[in-house]
């Protein structure tokens, strides 16, 4: 994806099955399950730029002693800061001169501990401070109220959600849907220990009392019970990890299985991730030993080791995300890597149409680097086609008994000149605010390899997806025309974008995106201007709507148009005004049967086709459209 946008975080658990005292007589280090926390939060680098945080439990802390701690960090490299702080924190273990026991070690150091969460932070709307940070931290002085919460999710209902807070009779400080959800999981904590000691207390059967009642209640918290009365009215797509300060924890999804969670556990160890590969890696382990969390289901691991995993809610129809698999997943993931390629090789049959068969005379290429895997399935797929297309051309002559040696010699030499033409400077840095020098600064983000593009060329460059059409007009095509080719075709993997997101990706301004621009265009060229407003007064219609009755109105803004006349449009929106070079420039999307056929195990294709896995989409894509009929630049949830 040419284009920034912030996206889905990351999330980590570690769990060890093993006091520490017995990691340090095994592995040789108490701090065994904090590495791999370590490790599994690099492995999902990709996950979170913006900040980073870690909270542990630490189990039988003698009394008066902290037994909840957390680190977060917003500065540049945010993971490597808490690392750093974590290995001078645990560093006094490992001096020579003064051993020390492993419980002095967990009294002493204030990250090490017995089970730990982790987050990546990619902020999507609120401002980048340490306060907005995951975990985030509900305080009580009974341990098992106490909780720690990091998640990658958006609710589009968040505001109503706080409201219902208010009539709880609570004053939430901070309605982000973070602190809302933080706060409506601790509500219904607080009942299930009000219930649990009605049943336990001293008027019930049972008759505890004092520490022997609290102990009883921490054994018997059912988070299942909690989680579901928790999350009757949440809509949107999450993923979940919790502490208690008990030594509970807990990982949860979302019904529609919109967000991704994987989790692994073997003799040593339960552990989950955001991403599948990240689990392989840090802990050696096979694709099969890698299980999902089930949609709408949360896996929960007792202070006593046991662990389950239930349903919370009800399932509903299961809607994986598809820009997961196209762009924000490691493409280590091998399941990824061969739909991206996959995704590739969909585009070869319209690409070689465009350009007429004419392979001699093309280069292949990709930008930026998440586009490299499609890059290799169209490649394949390019050279299959072409070996197809001279093989017939061989048979035909010899059918009509005038065998030609110069096609046949042809057919045995097909080179594909696939080629890197254009190499990103990670180190350069837009920071310059002036509008004019920040312009000039983007166009030098990637250097391009000279003399392998000649005048008569056509440039093919493949793109997971275009967003904004941003980058590609202020950057990438001005780049690209230096090399002087006849003619730039820009393919996109995926489908064009044409609807906002609300589930976790910071996609949620309709008129930013190219895909919607052109249409807009196209029915201004055609004379069909006043369907916008048609639109918009349907879309005013439902202000008062509840979500579940609303429907797609924007969808008729695309309807006349065929996926060809949006790409056409697309290329004359972002071809730049200022470039010398007068070679053609097109551009070919996916479309939806190729995305479909490529990934049919993920469903999750609201951003191309306006099908909203939960009522709650609906209604951002109505507010959203209003937003942009208005002139207002503000999220539309």
């Amino acid at each position: 994806m040419s284009d920034y946008i912030g996206h889905e975080c990351g999330l980590a658990l570690v769990r060890p099955k093993m006091s520490l005292e017995e990691l340090q007589e095994r592995n040789g280090d108490a701090a065994w399950a904090l590495r791999r926390l370590h490790l599994l939060m690099e492995k999902q680098h990709n996950r979170g730029q913006d900040g980073a945080g870690i909270a542990v439990v630490k189990f039988d802390m003698p009394p008066g002693e902290p037994y909840l701690r957390r680190h977060r960090s917003t500065r540049h490299n945010a993971i490597e800061r808490i690392f750093d702080s974590v290995t001078k924190d645990i560093a006094p273990m490992y001096r020579a001169n003064r051993p020390m026991s492993v419980q002095d070690a967990k009294r002493k150091c204030n990250l090490l501990g017995d089970v730990y969460i982790g987050h990546l932070r990619y902020g999507t709307h609120s401002k980048n401070s340490v306060q907005n940070c995951h975990p985030l931290v509900r305080k009580d002085n009974t341990a098992s109220r106490n909780l720690a919460m990091a998640g990658n999710f958006n609710m589009t209902n968040s505001r109503a959600l706080f409201e219902q807070l208010l009539d709880y009779g609570l004053n939430p400080v901070g309605d982000s849907d973070t602190q809302v959800i933080l706060e409506r999981i601790g509500y219904f904590l607080d009942l299930e220990h009000r219930h649990l000691r009605s049943t336990m207390g001293p008027e019930s059967f049972l008759r505890l009392e004092g520490r022997e009642l609290a102990e009883a209640i921490s054994r018997d918290i059912d988070l299942v019970r909690v989680l579901g009365r928790a999350s009757e009215q949440w809509d949107g797509g999450y993923a979940f990890a919790g502490l208690l300060g008990n030594g509970d924890a807990f990982v949860c999804r979302d019904p529609a299985g919109i967000r991704p969670l994987f989790w692994y556990e073997d003799d040593d160890v339960i552990a989950a991730a955001s991403e599948r590969p990240a689990l392989m890696s840090t802990f050696d382990a096979e694709v099969e030993d890698i299980r999902s969390i089930e949609p709408g289901h949360v896996l929960v691991m007792k202070r006593d080791g046991t662990t389950t995993s239930a349903p919370f809610t009800e399932r509903i129809e299961q809607r994986q995300c598809t820009f997961e698999r196209i762009y924000f997943s490691r493409g280590s993931d091998p399941d990824i890597y061969a739909e991206r390629k996959q995704l590739g090789r969909n585009l070869a049959a319209p690409i070689l149409e465009a350009i007429d068969h004419d392979v001699e005379h093309a280069v292949i290429s990709y930008v930026p680097n998440t586009a490299e895997s499609a890059f290799f399935g169209l490649v394949e797929e390019v050279e299959r086609q072409v070996k197809d297309h001279r093989a017939e051309a061989i048979w035909n002559s010899l059918q009509d008994g005038v065998p030609d040696l110069e096609t046949f010699k042809k057919a045995c030499t097909v080179r594909i000149r696939a080629e890197k033409v254009a190499h990103k400077d990670q180190r350069l840095r837009t920071f310059i605010t002036h509008d004019a020098a920040r312009r000039d600064l983007v166009t030098h983000i990637y250097d391009i390899t000279r003399q392998i593009v000649t005048p008569e060329d056509t440039l093919v460059v493949l793109d997971d997806s275009i967003v904004r059409g941003t980058t590609l007009r202020e950057s990438i095509i001005t780049i690209l025309s230096r090399l002087n080719p006849k003619r730039i075709l820009i393919a996109s993997s995926a489908p064009p974008i044409m609807y906002p997101d609300c589930y976790g990706i910071d996609m949620s301004h309709l008129g930013r995106f190219i895909g919607f621009q052109a249409a807009v265009a196209l029915l201004e060229d055609h004379g069909q201007a006043d369907v916008l407003e048609a639109v918009e007064h349907d879309c005013r219609a439902q202000l008062d709507l509840p979500p579940e009755e609303l429907v797609n109105h924007v969808q008729r803004i695309y309807e006349p148009f065929s996926l060809d006349q949006i790409g056409a449009k697309v290329a004359e929106l972002v071809r730049p005004d200022n470039v010398p070079w007068d070679g053609a420039l097109d551009v070919v999307y996916q479309g939806i049967e190729g995305l479909q056929s490529a990934m049919p195990a993920h469903t999750g294709d609201w951003y191309f086709t306006g099908r909203y896995p939960t009522p709650g989409g609906y209604k951002v894509l109505n507010r959203a459209y209003l937003n942009w009929r208005e002139g207002r630049d503000q999220r539309s949830y």
